[in-house]
């Protein structure tokens, strides 16, 4: 059994201790009185070097987050969650998209009795789905990939075949299809030829309204185009292989009901990924997320990496009232980052009850956003240095460039680290327009090269981060009930903008919608 953060015994000593010094800490000062503070606050995960030294927390502050994560089972929930428990309580379902980067054949201290049966499966599915991909890869007749899904199923794919840009198959495009908006597809059609396409349906229940809705103009195009074949040019990614071959869809790869959308990355939802970058280079995705699996799995809590991140993210979020968090990632590659890592955090720990369903008495999931470096640079760090709130930034650079353009890389580096070093040391000045007032916290997080390995790892590092601050905080954070409420009241008004009628809508719905009605 998990103790929520406030139920612990070091809440009131952190609470202690923030209100009689922490609060007050100047990094300036704290560097100055602690030469091992770099050393201290800084460590190796695997593909993963980070800096946490110029963060608002010193020895003793850690040492107090980290006996509270111990008192409150956060090592016991882990373990759970890796051995295949219902740790999604709400729905009564097992969290494995670990279990999908995990070496075929491998046992772990506790599993529970169905996951050797169940990897079984997923190598299974992955080997066939793997196959697929190379064989598309080999077909120089298709050379545009469209990937029709939202949520999970797009932000996902989308930010890792950009990342990887550099690893990628010559000789096709790849476009991703998310809002229902008809001008994002439209746009993208407009580029394209039938028999030289292949369309992935990415819906887990292929009951998804956007994702549907664009599937059937996408199949409705292709018939108009003259196209021939939608076996051959259409693929699903569903579970519900019945609806995809209601509409010809003769190709499909399936995940199951432990795969939540937004870690769904490594299932068969990673199709296009394995288009673009190949089996070798996927299998490489899944064996880095592997590697900080295991590190989360085994490390000591002090030397845990995504451990001291979430409880970073407790401290900033319910002791020093940060609420949000900026992601600034210094390669133009990662630009799809920023949005992968909103839904990722939000929608996963954005929850105002606990797991009993009451209501919760402290905050929890801050927002995120960002822009990649030295793009920010000149659009909203203005407000970093010199604005009202303190935002911690997530600083995020890989060593290698994978460009022969002479110069660049090592302005972006030394940006990377100007911006930090910045934000801590401030400057002073009797002009307070020209004043910075320094002191302002950040993280580093260091790749040697973006491949599909590091990538692999820096997103499962993210992931089990969030599965610490959320535990901690007592939520689940494997549900999102949040998002379900919109989507009934959309189907409602959609009818009513068919019929004009508003009768029994608030003022400003019936108001809003005679207005569009013209």
């Amino acid at each position: 059994m998990t103790l929520r953060c406030d139920q612990t015994p070091e809440w009131p000593l952190l609470q202690a201790h923030f209100s009689t010094g922490a609060r007050q800490q100047d990094l300036r000062q704290s560097f100055a009185q602690d030469a091992q503070r770099f050393a201290h606050f800084s460590q190796s995960a695997p593909h993963v070097f980070a800096d946490l030294s110029k963060n608002l927390w010193d020895r003793d502050t850690e040492a107090l987050l980290l006996r509270m994560a111990r008192h409150s089972g956060l090592e016991q929930h882990r373990d759970a969650l890796l051995g295949g428990q219902p740790v999604n309580t709400t729905e009564g379902r097992a969290v494995l998209h670990t279990l999908l980067r995990r070496p075929a054949g491998m046992a772990l201290p506790g599993d529970s009795s169905t996951i050797a049966a169940d990897l079984a499966r997923v190598h299974a599915t992955l080997d066939a789905m793997l196959a697929y991909a190379d064989t598309v890869r080999a077909d120089e007749a298709i050379t545009d990939v469209v990937n029709i899904g939202i949520g999970g199923s797009d932000l996902g794919p989308h930010m890792a075949v950009l990342a990887l840009e550099a690893f990628r198959v010559p000789g096709k495009r790849f476009h991703f299809v998310s809002n229902v908006d008809g001008h994002e597809l439209h746009t993208t059609l407009r580029t394209l030829r039938p028999e030289s396409t292949l369309f992935l349906i990415a819906s887990k229940t292929f009951t998804t309204a956007e994702t549907m809705t664009n599937a059937r103009s996408a199949l409705a195009w292709f018939a108009a185009q003259g196209g021939q074949d939608v076996g051959r040019h259409f693929a699903a990614l569903t579970t519900n292989v019945e609806a995809a071959q209601s509409l010809g869809i003769t190709t499909t790869f399936g995940f199951w009901d432990w795969v939540g959308g937004r870690y769904s990355l490594w299932s068969a939802i990673g199709l296009p990924v394995a288009i673009a970058i190949g089996s070798a280079g996927f299998r490489d995705l899944l064996s880095g997320a592997h590697a900080m699996d295991e590190h989360f799995r085994t490390a000591a809590l002090a030397q845990n990496l995504p451990v001291r991140l979430g409880l970073l993210d407790i401290w900033y979020r319910n002791f020093h009232g940060f609420n949000s968090r900026c992601i600034a990632p210094y390669h133009a590659a990662l630009r799809r980052l920023p949005a992968y890592l909103q839904q990722l955090e939000m929608e996963s720990n954005g929850k105002r009850v606990g797991l009993d369903g009451q209501p919760l008495p402290y905050a929890t999931s801050p927002v995120l956003w960002g822009e990649p470096g030295t793009n920010g640079q000149h659009a909203f760090f203005q407000m970093l240095h010199q604005g009202t709130d303190v935002l911690p930034l997530e600083l995020i650079a890989v060593r290698q460039p994978t460009h022969p353009l002479k110069g660049h890389h090592n302005k972006l580096l030394a940006n990377a680290l100007a911006q930090a070093q910045a934000l801590m040391v401030g400057k002073e000045s009797e002009d307070g327009h020209r004043h910075f007032p320094g002191n302002r916290p950040s993280t580093f997080l260091l790749l040697d090269e973006l491949s599909p390995a590091s990538l692999g790892a820096l997103i499962a590092l993210q992931e089990h981060r969030v599965f610490v601050s959320g535990s901690l905080w007592g939520i689940n954070s494997f549900d999102q009930w949040g998002v379900e409420l919109g989507k009934v009241l959309a189907k409602d008004i959609e009818a009513r903008l068919d019929s004009g009628d508003a009768t029994g809508l608030d003022g400003s719905t019936a108001g809003l919608l005679k207005r569009l009605l013209g």
